[in-house]
């Protein structure tokens, strides 16, 4: 199946002190390009945040202005790209693997969108396909994007959740990273 990425990098990582999220190493790779590599078989990638080093070729992009939250990214990032479908990750996902966004892409079926659980059944709406159709159509009801809930952007698709899975799993707190 023809899709997109759309990786969003562009946190301030208030939990991790500042520290860069994208940039931290796990068992000798950076969590950008962890994700990179899990979504290796896209059409295009879009990474929305500051321009880092990164092991694939890659688009970059940012909200204007920057600083809008993960729902101005995502705006952004959608901006790219033309395929039907766009998975959507953020870059703190370490234990995303080729079969789960393969999962992912399979679960979307007629839905509107498919996304991963994380490990304790917490719905990952930032680790997930979608039909590009079904998020424009989100964005013109939410209007600006800017400082808006990923909830509220998601409010009404038909989506549908994996089983609980550590490729959801996302790192908030340097708990989160040693796990």
């Amino acid at each position: 199946m023809e899709f997109d990425v759309v990786l969003l990098a562009g946190g301030g990582s208030t939990r991790f002190g500042g520290v860069d999220k994208a940039l931290l190493v796990l068992e000798g790779v950076s969590l950008l390009d962890r994700v990179l590599a899990a979504t290796s078989g896209a059409t295009s990638t879009v990474v929305v945040g500051p321009v880092r080093s990164a092991g694939c070729a890659v688009e970059w992009t940012t909200e204007e202005p920057p600083g809008g939250g993960p729902v101005a990214g995502l705006a952004a990032g959608l901006a790219k790209g033309t395929a039907p479908v766009v998975v959507v990750v953020s870059c703190d996902l370490p234990w995303l693997t080729e079969e789960a966004v393969a999962e992912l892409l399979a679960g979307v079926g007629e839905r509107d969108g498919y996304g991963l659980l994380d490990s304790e059944g917490r719905e990952q709406w930032l680790a997930a396909a979608y039909r590009r159709a079904a998020l424009v159509e989100a964005f013109k009801r939410i209007g600006d994007p800017r400082d808006k809930p990923v909830r509220r952007l998601f409010s009404g698709l038909d989506l549908a959740w994996s089983a609980p899975t550590r490729a959801g799993d996302d790192v908030d707190t340097w708990a989160d990273f040693d796990d």
